[in-house]
């Protein structure tokens, strides 16, 4: 699936992640999934972040019933009587009110830090709820499975809705179509079952002509891993030309074969929510196709680039792996990190080719679901660099054309190693441990936590000890 490789701007979210990222996602400063330094210093009722030169900074949300809308009048006054400096502020619908004329509203300030108190109890006199929001040194990140549900933040740059370069553009009823899965998809919890898509005969006609011309030139320029899972999922899952595959039947098969699942989602996500679901190993796809008029190309991900693409690979365990490690590496990483991780994804997993016996072959899922882009990736035009994550995280990369450079690994194992080493490079205050038992992410920041991780090590060292002594004594 294609991700958005930098950092979110408004003009291109989909569903905004407003009032500071829904109040950091609904969390006290306290609460899991907060790691890092020791937060904020505290005065009365208000976290301050910083203080200088006799000034504190703070975030302030509160919300306006529709009998004190005025307050909102109100709260300029005493701006002004404190002489505090608004820095930030953003409204919303009140989300705990069924009148839809209650407001939330969330400010960034300075004030006098010997008026704080003072300042933070007159809001308090003409508005409702008060509180305050920490800065966070570390953004939020989910750590368990179902914590994915907050995850879904979609770019709409390529929506048919808003782009008017998007072939169903201006097909109505393709964009309803569309927009009726997309619901399905907006609506999905962790845990629900897959949502099951009736597609038309006019959807599987598309399908069916993407899969005939793509098939025709996999045997000469897909690698061995990718055509190995094909095969299996043509024996396991139906893949054919007569029908598209439906999602549940599809995550059921990764299940069994390397752990990961898929999870329904309404278009293109942030690169953070997208690596962050990678790293549970859970795979965001979509369910609506690219519009017939345009069989061979689409500007957004679509089914045909998911089943077609990406989920061949991650069939493989060792290209399963590499994929999880890399949205491991994402978890609480910076802005600047993460983009430089989107890039590295794109072109590794989207666009990346390897070597075998002598030959380049392509593996990302990218050039795999893109008949002209495959041909074109494979043939003398393009500039081939050796895959070094130092050098490909700062690659200019196109969303638009052909890429002008691609980047060859020796081989998935060598892939998995740099990246590794890459990942060691990224700066936060902790490390991250999966547990595949309970579909959760620990963060390691205490030494008691670490000391427990590496009793679990030893026992499992434990066991493979005695399976190598019972195999060698045989």
């Amino acid at each position: 699936m294609k991700t958005d490789n930098g950092v979110q701007t408004a003009g291109f979210s989909g569903r905004k992640q407003s009032l500071i990222e829904d109040a950091r996602r609904e969390r006290s400063s306290g609460s899991a999934g907060s790691p890092g330094p020791p937060g904020p210093s505290r005065y009365g009722d208000s976290f301050v972040f910083d203080e200088k030169d006799g000034r504190v900074t703070l975030n302030v949300l509160f919300s306006l019933s529709n009998e004190k809308n005025a307050g909102f009048f109100k709260t300029g006054k005493i701006f002004e009587t404190f002489e505090a400096k608004l820095l930030h502020i953003e409204s919303r619908p009140g989300r705990k009110s069924k009148n839809t004329t209650d407001l939330e509203l969330f400010m960034k300030c300075e004030v006098h830090s010997s008026d704080l108190d003072a300042f933070i109890n007159s809001l308090k006199r003409v508005v409702d709820e008060v509180r305050s929001i920490p800065e966070e040194k570390v953004p939020w990140f989910p750590q368990q499975i179902k914590d994915l549900d907050r995850c879904n933040m979609l770019i709409t740059k390529f929506d048919p809705d808003m782009d008017q370069d998007h072939p169903g553009y201006s097909d109505s009823e393709y964009r309803k179509r569309r927009a009726f899965i997309c619901e399905l998809a907006s609506t999905y919890k962790q845990g629900d079952p897959l949502p099951i898509v009736e597609y038309t005969a006019e959807e599987v006609f598309t399908w069916r002509e993407v899969y005939r011309q793509l098939r025709s030139i996999y045997n000469g320029l897909a690698c061995r891993q990718f055509m190995d899972g094909l095969q299996q999922l043509e024996e396991e899952c139906g893949y054919g030309e007569d029908r598209i595959p439906q999602l549940r039947e599809v995550s059921a098969f990764l299940k069994e074969k390397t752990g990961f699942q898929l999870r329904p989602v309404a278009g293109l996500l942030s690169a953070r929510d997208f690596l962050t679901s990678l790293a549970f190993r859970v795979f965001q796809c979509t369910q609506y196709i690219r519009h017939s008029s345009a069989p061979m190309h689409s500007p957004e991900p679509d089914c045909c680039h998911e089943l077609l693409g990406h989920i061949p690979m991650l069939a493989d365990k060792e290209f399963a792996q590499f994929s999880q490690e890399i949205g491991l590496a994402s978890l609480g990483a910076s802005d600047e990190d993460i983009q430089k991780l989107s890039t590295l994804y794109w072109f590794t997993v989207e666009f990346g080719l390897c070597k075998q016996n002598g030959t380049v072959k392509a593996y990302g899922a990218g050039l795999l679901s893109s008949y002209g882009e495959l041909v074109y990736a494979l043939s003398n035009e393009p500039e081939y660099k050796p895959f070094n994550p130092e050098e490909t995280a700062v690659q200019p990369h196109q969303d638009q054309t052909y890429q002008p450079v691609y980047f060859v690994s020796e081989s998935f194992e060598d892939a998995k190693t740099k990246m590794r080493r890459y990942s060691a490079t990224i700066k936060r205050p902790f490390a991250v441990r999966y547990d595949p038992f309970t579909c959760s992410v620990e963060v390691l920041d205490q030494p008691g936590k670490i000391q427990n991780a590496l009793s679990q090590m030893r026992e499992e060292l434990k066991t493979l000890h005695s399976a190598l002594e019972t195999f060698s004594s045989s």
